[in-house]
C-alpha cells in the first residue's frame, strides 16, 4: 500500500506531497498525520503542496481535517508552496480551509510555527514583551 512519509523534525511534523491524492491515500495520510501527532506529542503540522498542481473538494476537506484534528490534539497545521490555480479553485470552491495557516515555502512555514508554538505555548509565560508585535493575526 502506498504511502506518504511523515517525517519529525523537533516539536513538528513534515509531509510533502509529491503525489496526486486519491481518495484512500488522503484518508490514510489524514489517520497517519493524527496518530502521529497523538504519538509524538508535536506541536506543529507541515504540509508542502508544492507538488500538488489539482485539487479537489475532497482534498480541500482532508486538509481542513487535519488543521481540525490537530488543533484538537494541541498543534497548529501550516500548509506551505500553495500554487495560485489550488488557492482559486480553492476559494472557487468555497473551502476557505479555515483553521489552516498558509506560508510561501517551506523555511516561512517553519519560522510561522515556531512563532505560534511562542506566542501560544507554555513557555511563554507572558514576561516577554519582545515577541508582541509576532502576535498579530
Amino acid at each position: 500500500m502506498e504511502k506518504i512519509p511523515i517525517l519529525r523534525m523537533g516539536q513538528f511534523l513534515l509531509v510533502t506531497i509529491q503525489v496526486d491524492l486519491y481518495d484512500r491515500l488522503a484518508l490514510n495520510l489524514e489517520a497517519d498525520l493524527v496518530q502521529m501527532v497523538s504519538k509524538t506529542g508535536a506541536r506543529g503540522v507541515l504540509i508542502d503542496i508544492s507538488a500538488v498542481s489539482i485539487v479537489d473538494s475532497f482534498m480541500g476537506r482532508i486538509i481542513g481535517n487535519i488543521a481540525n484534528m490537530s488543533k484538537i490534539m494541541d498543534a497548529e497545521t501550516v500548509v506551505v508552496g500553495m500554487q495560485p490555480a489550488v488557492a482559486i479553485t480553492l476559494i472557487e470552491l468555497g473551502l476557505p480551509l479555515t483553521g489552516v495557516h498558509t506560508a510561501l515555502d517551506v523555511e516561512k512555514g517553519m519560522e510561522l510555527l515556531r512563532n505560534k508554538i511562542l506566542v501560544d505555548g507554555p513557555e511563554n509565560d507572558g514576561d516577554d514583551d519582545d515577541n508582541a508585535s509576532d502576535s498579530a493575526e
